[in-house]
Formats: structure tokens, sequence, C-alpha cells
């Protein structure tokens, strides 16, 4: 009996630390691309989850995911760093890993310029893969077919992204049947910040509070300097000063992996240098997630009205599929408080266990999933950041489940309880 309950115990303190992600810093350390933050590919391991209370089966999705892997968003990047490189040969200022890497850039070159900011084939293969996952995992919501709605930015990488996602889901089940948007007249559920949307708002910003204190944060970064001696004998009459080349080349290699030339720069920058500077990175990542997170009120409110359109009978919809962009789906996680992103720590180390800006990668997503109990107003929710189970700020008796109508109640609140500016 002794022996019982100790395996008892042991399982269950088992189960508690599979439940408990890893530090952030373990995080990155165990996976250092993490580290690139916002250009994260997403990753390709599923994440267990929990089984739903006896009685309780899915019935409706609500989603909103970011577009998948693309080329830089900027032409700049490459005009720049074709414009640097090519000087720097021509007046012999390039050390031999350079010239490496400038043969290799050159070779590339047109590609990227020709597919500035447009979706990879990597992030086409993305959104099949949520898609895929989304209907295996709760085959409940899509087996007899239905009703989806899919809305998307006007910007051709969400719209692909959208398509791969709905193309993906009906080879799943053919009866599901899709209407796919990118019009002006959604944005307001998917991009209210655009200025094509004509229901467009300007809504209070606020600082985090950790901003008045990042002078505590203390942070020795040489990988600028690093970098520029791994390239360049001298940097003296290229174009562009040393910290704004340095940031070039950085940015050019995170993005690397997502258009099919990893391995181009060769050992000029890695990924643990990059993941040693993550935590200052994650802060400025914090503030630029943290001040607009009030935009996102007309999607939270998308999100609830469509919700209860579906509980209460006016729609059949199964899902309701948003696709947009990191400038969204990040300030929502805040607004939304998703494990604990509206804490707004004073202190700048904490900022790091609140938020973690790899959230809003490359084909990031929400998902909300619907329960339905024996009674028809007996509905739970589930809330799925990039397909892991996440904590909402809600009344937790069965978390990671939790009451729709506290769900919609809070959050109603949380939206009502700030006006747009006049």
């Amino acid at each position: 009996m002794k022996k019982t309950l100790l395996l008892l115990l042991f399982c269950a303190m088992t189960a508690t630390a599979l439940a408990q992600p890893l530090p952030a810093l373990e995080q990155v350390k165990a996976d250092p691309r993490r580290a690139y933050g916002t250009d994260y590919p997403y990753p390709e391991t599923a994440a267990p989850l929990t089984k739903a209370p006896k009685g309780y089966k899915p019935f409706y999705i609500s989603h909103y995911g970011r577009h998948g892997s693309r080329y830089y968003w900027n032409a700049t990047l490459y005009r720049d760093l074709d414009s640097l490189l090519s000087k720097a040969h021509r007046r012999h200022q390039l050390t031999a890993e350079g010239e490496a890497f400038r043969q290799k850039f050159m070779a590339a070159k047109d590609e990227m310029a020709a597919c500035v900011s447009e979706l990879s084939d990597l992030g086409w293969e993305q959104h099949q893969r949520i898609a895929r996952t989304m209907y295996n995992n709760f085959r409940d919501v899509f087996k007899r077919g239905g009703d989806v709605l899919a809305i998307s930015s006007l910007s051709g990488r969400c719209v692909l992204s959208m398509a791969s996602f709905c193309e993906e889901l009906t080879q799943c089940n053919p009866k599901i049947e899709i209407r796919q948007q990118s019009s002006r007249t959604t944005l307001d559920g998917v991009v209210p910040t655009d200025r094509q949307n004509p229901l467009r708002k300007t809504w209070p910003k606020s600082r985090p509070r950790f901003a008045d204190h990042r002078g505590d944060f203390k942070y020795d970064d040489h990988l600028r300097e690093k970098v520029i001696a791994r390239v360049f004998t001298s940097t003296d009459s290229l174009p562009g000063n040393p910290g704004a080349i340095a940031s070039n080349l950085i940015n050019l290699y995170t993005s690397l992996p997502s258009i099919g030339h990893e391995g181009m720069m060769g050992s000029i920058i890695t990924d643990d240098e990059i993941a040693a500077r993550w935590e200052a990175e994650n802060l400025g990542s914090y503030n630029w997630v943290f001040e607009p997170r009030y935009d996102m009120i007309p999607v939270l409110r998308d999100i609830i009205a469509k919700a209860d359109n579906v509980i209460s009978g006016k729609t059949r919809r199964l899902a309701d599929l948003r696709f947009g962009h990191d400038t969204c789906l990040g300030p929502l996680t805040v607004l939304l408080g998703i494990n604990g992103a509206d804490r707004d720590p004073a202190d700048p180390y904490a900022v790091k266990d609140c938020y973690q800006n790899w959230q809003t990668g490359k084909a990031a997503n929400l998902q909300l999933i619907f329960y339905r109990g024996k009674h028809a107003d007996d509905i739970l929710v589930k809330c799925l950041l990039n397909g892991a189970e996440a904590t909402l700020p809600l009344p937790a008796d069965n978390a990671p489940y939790y009451k729709w109508a506290d769900l919609k109640r809070i959050y109603t609140d949380r939206c009502n309880n700030v006006n747009p500016n006049e």
C-alpha cells in the first residue's frame, strides 16, 4: 500500500512538472532559435493536450494566425547589403569569411530582391501543418463538415497563408465549406489598425512599467563588433555606420531559415550568440506589443461576438479563422493576458517570465477551442498558443478549461473599460 501511494505521488509530481513550462532562458538554451524572436520559424513539434472534462466535446474554434515564414519585409535590407558587400569587395576590405559570404549572397540576391515580403515555401507548409494538426486534434468539430469563415489582411502573404490553411482543412474533409475574404469590410476583425479600415479608431497607448527602470538592466553586448570583424578588415569609406551594418547582417541571419538559405553566412554569426542577447531584445519586444494592446479591442470583440452567435444558435459555423500580422497577434496576447502577458512588471528582469517574443514568430497562432457539456449553455473554452495549452486571467477551477460565461464577462468588461480617443 505504501509503495502504491508513493508511486501515485511520484506520478502526480511528474504530471505537475510536465505541465510547467521551462523558465524562459532555459527554453532559449534548449532551442537557441527562439532568440530570433518574431523571426522564429514555427516549431514542428506538437505539444501534448489535456483531455477534456468528462461529457464535454469541442464544437467550435476561434483562431488568429500570423502569416507564415516570408522573405525580409523591407527591400532596403537586401539593397544595402548588396551595395555594402560590392564596395567592400572592390576595395579589398573583406575577410576570407566575408568574401565567401558575399559570393553566396550575390548568387541569391535577385531571388531575395524579387520576393521581398512574400510568403516562402516554408510559410505555405507551416499553415498546412497547423491546419492538419487542428483537424486531427479536434475532429469532433469538423467530422460532419459545415461552414467556416476565414478572413485575412490585405497583404498577399496573409492571403496565401489563409489559402494554404483552408486548402489543407478541406483536404482533411471535403465536406468543410470555407468562405475566404480579404476585404476592407472585415479589417476590423483581423487588422483594425489598417489605414484602409473604414471603422478604424485610435486607441490610447501606455508604456509598460519596466520602461521606467530599464536602466537597471545590465547588458554587455559585443556581438556587433564581432560580426564586423568577421566580415570586414575595415569599414572605412563603406556605406553606413558600423552599428547599422551589423544590425543588417544580424537581421539577414535570423531571416535565412525562413527562405531556404540557411548557412549562407557560415559562422559569421551563431545561434548561441543571438541567444546570449535575447533577454535584452525581448524587453524591446514587450514594449512594442504592450503599448498598442488596446488597438486589438475590435479583434477581441469580434472573437466574442462570433462565438456568441454560434453558442446562441444564430450561426452554425464550425470555425472563424483570421490571418494577420505579428503587429496584431503580439498586442492581442497582451490584451488577453495569455500566460500572464498582461502582468506589466516593473522589474525589467521579470519581463521574460510573462512575455517571450518568439511566441509571435512566423505562423504563430492563437486558438480558442469551445466545448459543450450536456446542457446547451454549459460551455468551456481552452486557449492554445502555438499549439500549446495556455493560461488566461480567469477563474481557473478546471484550467486549462475556462467557463465561457467568465471569459465573455471579463473580456467584455476589459474592452468596455477603454474608450477610443476622440
